[in-house]
């Protein structure tokens, strides 16, 4: 008996054996190289694997990275450093680094706002925007304030202030979870240095936007007018600006008869009083001269 078990013991530990040396060839023989750079990669950037480069995840964009399909600085939450370090891994120059973060085209809180009907259910914003008038706001393109996007956010960087979500820019990482999930389309990115933004999302008419909003755009086109730069445009009633060209002079802000541009205005233009007494001093010239 005591033999019988030890030498099924023994074939089994011999079939083991085999099957461990038979294992161990084919992982040598089939096992796929990994480039040291992408390992290399891997380990600078964040982990977060947000998918906010359009790749799946962090070890996606290494390999992206490594192969020179994907730029250096292609990480908005790993930043300039994450950039900077994977431009030291693949011996290139840094890329400059755009600090990026979102940004919440809404201020129709209950007091610019009013709700058409009290809601009680579920705080969902997909739900309620199947609901009838696409929910109790009166603006159809404004923020729902149920916080989707609070919930998805992995680094606590938006809630939800008097019914709209607000952005702590500090806290933000572009990773752009945010925006995925709001259903009103009413977050993008913006420079992080940014110095002016549009408050609003709506495309109402003028008239309209009148009614269901004390301060959303109604697409007058003041601001437009008034740029130096050609940096704002209206479309479709919604003002627009493009930050690439923005100086960040506040002319549209103080033109903004709405007041929702947000951003510093600039001051009101001195007259110059040289200009006004160069007559008088030029009159008094030519008198001197005459007489």
């Amino acid at each position: 008996m005591l033999s019988a078990i030890i030498i099924a013991a023994a074939v089994v530990g011999g079939v083991g054996i085999v099957v461990g040396l038979m294992l161990g060839v084919a992982g040598e023989k089939f096992k796929i190289e990994t480039d040291p750079k992408e390992e290399a990669l891997l380990e600078v950037l964040p982990g977060n694997n947000c998918g906010a480069c359009g790749y799946p995840g962090c070890s996606g964009l290494a390999a992206a990275i490594a192969k020179g399909e994907a730029p250096t600085n292609a990480c908005m939450v790993g930043g300039a450093f994450v950039a900077a370090e994977a431009a030291a891994i693949m011996g290139v120059a840094p890329a400059e680094f755009k600090h990026m973060v979102a940004f919440v085209k809404c201020d129709g809180n209950p007091q610019n706002a009013p709700r058409l009907y009290d809601y009680t259910g579920v705080q969902d914003c997909n739900v309620i925007k199947q609901m009838q008038n696409g929910g109790p706001k009166s603006c159809r393109y404004g923020c729902m304030g149920c916080g989707n996007c609070v919930r998805v956010c992995e680094f606590d960087a938006i809630h939800i202030v008097n019914g709209v979500a607000v952005v702590d820019k500090e806290r933000c990482r572009a990773c752009k979870k945010c925006i995925n999930t709001c259903p009103q389309h009413v977050i993008d990115l913006i420079p992080y240095d940014s110095t002016h933004s549009v408050k609003c999302n709506s495309h109402h008419k003028g008239k309209e936007q009148m009614q269901v909003c004390t301060v959303g755009c109604i697409g007058c086109r003041k601001c437009e007018k008034a740029c130096p730069k050609g940096a704002i445009t209206v479309t479709d009633f919604l003002a627009s600006i493009d930050h690439d060209k923005c100086v960040g002079c506040g002319i549209c802000a103080r033109e903004c008869p709405r007041h929702i541009i947000i951003g510093k205005a600039a001051p009101t233009p001195k007259k110059k009083p040289a200009a006004a007494a160069a007559k008088p001093a030029a009159a008094a010239e030519k008198a001197e001269v005459e007489a």
